[in-house]
């Protein structure tokens, strides 16, 4: 196999605000994987509170090069099995590099990756639409500017979180969900629990700061609405330290290491009776269409990441008021990378 490593530098479509700070960029590692004529793609997320970067992934990825051009594989799971020693403190060029392997093993055989995992996508939930922070009234503006759509995730972690909400109310009648990225404490998040019930909330993602359990103990037991994990449920041993704490977990592909540990991460979380959600970062139509693979699988889904982006890079899956389209092609991510809007080597 060849490895080729693509920058992608794309402007924002607004500027990205979440209680861990701003960006109006976005550089993202594309990863390809050819063989045999044909190509796979997959796309690694720079996001900075993280620690990772373009240059942290693609030295990694460098780093394992000789290994990675010598292997075959007829499984996309094998590969990942044996690239993760390697790899196992670079979880997001490791998902890059996972979902190259997927899309490219699909394309080997003629079939969508969905298809081959034997989903069914008659069962595929509707994605929302997130709303970052800003000023109420450019939230209001944004989420005008995608009206329409069923779902939107609003981010919160300001003081005038209840605030934001009602006014977003004022103008649409569809489900809310909350993110407030470990912005709040115990005592707020069961307070605000009470009023975002009220205000037409589904669920409140991630309230507290990642490690702590004993605050989301007393949240799980006395918040009013279901509370989901994000940053507390990172990697494959995470999901069952979430059961009785969070009442379902959000999978994203680039904390995990890519499609491969997500889809275990999901079926365990089945298992222990918690919901399941995979989340995106702010990804192109690559990251987008990966996740889109595993649908069947979510009870919720936030994959409007490349909705996000003044560019794209690939002619992947469309999503339009929720509803997600896919290509007619094999594989994840249709039939390559077609730079739009986007800044690329």
């Amino acid at each position: 196999m060849k490895l080729t490593l693509h920058e992608a530098n794309i402007p924002i479509r607004y500027p990205w605000t979440t209680s861990h700070g701003t960006r109006t960029h976005q550089r993202n590692l594309i990863v390809e994987l050819s063989d045999a004529g044909l190509s796979g793609f997959g796309e690694g997320a720079s996001i900075p509170y993280y620690g990772v970067t373009y240059d942290t992934m693609s030295e990694a990825l460098e780093a394992v090069r000789p290994t990675i051009e010598i292997a075959s594989f007829s499984d996309p799971v094998d590969f990942w099995e044996r690239m993760h020693p390697l790899l196992s403190d670079q979880m997001f060029a490791l998902c890059a590099l996972d979902e190259a392997a997927t899309d490219l093993w699909g394309k080997r055989l003629g079939r969508s990756v969905y298809d081959l995992l034997d989903l069914d996508m008659s069962k595929a939930p509707l994605s929302d639409y997130t709303i970052g922070i800003d000023t109420i009234e450019k939230m209001v503006a944004k989420m005008k500017e995608f009206d329409g759509w069923p779902i939107y995730k609003i981010k919160l972690g300001t003081d005038d979180d209840i605030a934001i909400v009602r006014e977003l109310r004022r103008h649409t009648e569809a489900v809310f969900r909350v993110d407030a990225n470990g912005g709040w404490d115990a005592e707020q998040t069961i307070a605000n629990s009470r009023e975002l019930a009220g205000l037409g909330v589904e669920f409140i993602e991630q309230p507290l700061e990642a490690d702590n359990w004993d605050g989301m103990k007393r949240v799980f037991a006395e918040s009013v609405l279901p509370v989901i994990a994000d940053e507390s449920c990172i990697l494959e041993a995470d999901v069952e330290k979430c059961q009785g704490y969070f009442h379902g977990v959000n999978v994203k592909l680039t904390k995990c290491g890519g499609q491969t540990p997500a889809r275990r991460m999901l079926a365990q979380a089945k298992d222990l009776g918690m919901k399941t959600m995979v989340g995106c970062m702010t990804e192109t139509s690559v990251g987008i269409s990966a996740i889109a693979q595993l649908l069947p699988m979510l009870d919720y889904v936030d994959m409007d990441g490349a909705l996000l982006l003044a560019g794209d890079v690939a002619d992947g899956v469309t999503i339009e008021k929720g509803k997600v389209s896919f290509p007619d092609a094999p594989g994840s991510h249709g039939n390559g990378i077609t730079w739009r809007g986007v800044d690329q080597k």
